[in-house]
């Protein structure tokens, strides 16, 4: 006979509570089961001590069997330090959808274009001010006489002065 450890669902509906109990693997979930060896309620804070209570001396027992834990089961054993924590690799469960991977891709583009316009725009200043010192030097050289009379006064106080003259 195949000896599992495994969870019994027991409570109402969304209240959920659980006995961990020895079973045939035949048996169905909620079935016959040989002893049960404690509960689990997963309604309790994580903390506390009544979230997961086993009878150790029996699960040691039922291990000595050769009976199989199921993987919610070795979690809990392993919280409990009877069994050895497993390192759990699922490689599959870590990859993105199909959208998020789009998503992904498409951030990732506009990041590159953003990143591109960025140099750009640098590119595009420093040319900016390299024309400017040009400018500045060119107008530096150019002889003085040539640069126009500016007055500090309006079009308006022009013709003003001009009537005023008449």
């Amino acid at each position: 006979m195949a000896m599992k450890i495994r969870l019994a669902r027991g409570g109402s509906k969304k209240r959920p509570f659980y006995r961990v109990v020895a079973a045939d693997s035949r048996m169905p979930r909620d079935g016959r089961y040989v002893e049960k060896l404690g509960t689990y309620n997963p309604l309790v804070a994580k903390d506390s001590e009544e979230r997961v209570q086993l009878d150790m001396e029996r699960v040691k027992y039922w291990l000595g069997q050769g009976a199989q834990p199921t993987e919610r089961v070795i979690r809990f054993l392993e919280a409990a330090g009877v069994m050895e924590k497993a390192v759990r690799n699922n490689p599959i469960k870590a990859k993105l959808g199909k959208k998020a991977q789009d998503r992904l891709e498409e951030k990732a583009a506009a990041g590159i274009a953003a990143q591109e316009a960025a140099e750009a725009a640098k590119l595009a200043e420093a040319e900016a001010a390299e024309a400017a010192k040009l400018a500045e030097a060119e107008a530096a050289a150019a002889p003085a006489a040539e640069a126009p009379v500016v007055t500090d006064t309006t079009p308006a106080e022009e013709e003003a002065k001009e009537t005023a003259a008449e």
